[in-house]
């Protein structure tokens, strides 16, 4: 779990729901399982590579408002 700033510094392309979840407030496997059967009610960007979740760094940090 990290935080908006940990997120900002991060040097990584892409995050995972366990990185995430502590600001989105969820259990990262609840991110994963809502991603998968309800991905409608995702709002920011995200993609499947087999088994793993993958939200990339800047659509994600647009959609919680920190850039532009």
């Amino acid at each position: 779990m990290l935080t908006i700033e940990e997120l900002c510094a991060s040097e990584k392309a892409f995050f995972t729901p366990g990185d995430v979840s502590g600001v989105l407030g969820s259990n990262p496997q609840t991110i994963r399982v809502t991603a998968r059967q309800r991905p409608d009610l995702i709002g920011y960007e995200f993609t499947f590579v087999g088994n793993r979740m993958k939200i990339p760094k800047l659509p994600f940090l647009r959609f919680l408002g920190v850039i532009v």
